[in-house]
């Protein structure tokens, strides 16, 4: 049963919302920046680094602190989480897909009550509802363990990208496919050093990504939400 919660979480038809992003891979196709498979690649990789130092740092501290029964740890690096992003198309993507993967934990878990808590502060705007945030509470509420939580988040970012990449970039599903495995190889080694990291450790200098995110809200490449 847990495999098939692994599963479950990890796929890409999760009704979470994961095909409206493209992690700013729209802006950096347009520029033409990312214009093959060895430049989709190396985008993808950076996003994959970005995400395992923070988002996914974040994830794990909600995992422990849903598993002590933290409600007020949860919604600290929730709020800390936020103030970490620098532009507004992120902190959108974290919280339209959030909430949705909060709104349907309720139902997979309603016995974890630091979910049905959780949710119910997002709704009286309490706390934002971050993406990983819900991930790091789904999967303790699920009894999978941190590794699962973290090759599932890498497994997200990598894909998200590359999914987007198939309607943008001139690549593929060869290339796509090849530049998962390669990335997702690399995940083992992230988890090493992401899982002793707490909050103050969190880092994600990509400014070139925030730069395509503020191009992107005043643009008129708008295939995806960021």
């Amino acid at each position: 049963m847990k495999t098939a919660h692994l599963l479950q979480m990890t796929d890409s038809t999760f009704p979470v919302g994961t095909f409206s992003f493209s992690n700013g891979l729209e802006t950096a196709s347009h520029l033409g920046i990312v214009h093959d498979a060895d430049t989709l690649e190396q985008y993808t990789r950076s996003v994959a680094r970005q995400g395992a130092f923070s988002d996914g740092v974040a994830a794990l501290i909600a995992y422990r602190a849903t598993l002590a029964g933290s409600l007020e740890e949860v919604e600290l690096i929730d709020r800390e989480l936020m103030l970490f992003k620098m532009n507004d198309e992120a902190r959108m993507m974290l919280q339209r897909m959030g909430k949705k993967l909060a709104e349907l934990g309720v139902k997979l878990f309603p016995d974890c009550k630091v979910m049905a808590d959780w949710l119910t502060d997002i709704k009286e705007g309490k706390t934002p509802g971050t993406y990983p945030v819900a991930q790091g509470i789904s999967f303790a509420a699920a009894g999978l363990s941190e590794e699962d939580l973290f090759a599932s988040h890498q497994y997200g970012v990598i894909n998200m990208v590359l999914s987007a990449a198939l309607r943008c970039v001139r690549v593929s599903h060869y290339d796509t496919q090849l530049i998962l495995q390669r990335l997702c190889a690399e995940s083992d080694a992230l988890f090493e050093e992401a899982k002793d990291m707490t909050f103050e450790d969190m880092n994600s200098f990509v400014p070139e990504m925030d730069i395509f995110a503020s191009l992107h809200e005043k643009g008129n490449m708008r295939m995806f939400m960021n």
